[in-house]
């Protein structure tokens, strides 16, 4: 199984990218949002996902091992396949993603291509337990190859999540806190602060 790919970026599609690999061309299915980060003749290092059937191998590319991580995730619910699945990170980063899920809001969700109000209500109501440690995963992983900046809330986020939890509190709560906090606070906001409103956020 092809786990990793580091090459040049050949050729960029509507869909798909092609990596150019010691003179061997990989065609790569990845996410409207991973394909914008891409530049042709661009030295790009991704995370793949490799699905075999039995009339072909699909190759499905990240910026990440925690978006890729979500894209795994994504497919267990029923109703999505890699298309939807990609449709949703491609219109929601990780993080993104996460929050929307911690909030419960489908509309976020609903957004992406392919994906109904019934399948979007269907994704942040069986991912809600499963989102914080892919939150905490990712809170401190790049987005692309360009040297994106942080995601929302970034380590400050990590810890006041982790706090909440040493204090007994649920993960999946203690997530949900934190995107409340972060929502209302901003994103450059301090470790202290989010714990402060996080708690207020439970005592509700």
């Amino acid at each position: 199984m092809i786990g990793k790919l580091k090459g040049t970026v050949e050729a960029i599609g509507e869909a798909h990218v092609i990596i150019d690999v010691g003179g061997v061309g990989y065609e790569v299915q990845a996410s409207a949002r991973t394909l914008r980060a891409l530049n042709l003749g661009q030295e790009v290092s991704l995370a793949i996902e490799t699905h075999v059937r039995e009339d072909a191998i699909r190759l499905f590319g990240f910026t990440s091992e925690v978006e890729r991580a979500w894209f795994r995730t994504l497919q267990t619910i029923q109703g999505v396949g890699s298309k939807v699945a990609l449709g949703v990170l491609g219109t929601l980063g990780p993080q993104d993603l996460a929050t929307a899920i911690a909030l419960q809001n489908w509309a976020a969700v609903e957004q992406s291509p392919g994906v109904g109000k019934k399948l979007a209500q269907r994704i942040v109501a069986e991912l809600k337990d499963k989102a914080p440690a892919l939150t905490v995963a990712g809170l401190a992983t790049p987005m692309s190859n360009k040297g994106a900046g942080p995601a929302p809330g970034g380590e400050a986020a990590a810890e006041a999540i982790s706090a909440l939890t040493n204090l007994g509190y649920q993960p999946a709560q203690a997530s949900q806190a934190v995107a409340v906090a972060i929502t209302e606070l901003g994103d450059v906001v301090d470790t202290a602060k989010l714990i402060r409103r996080g708690l207020k956020e439970l005592a509700r």
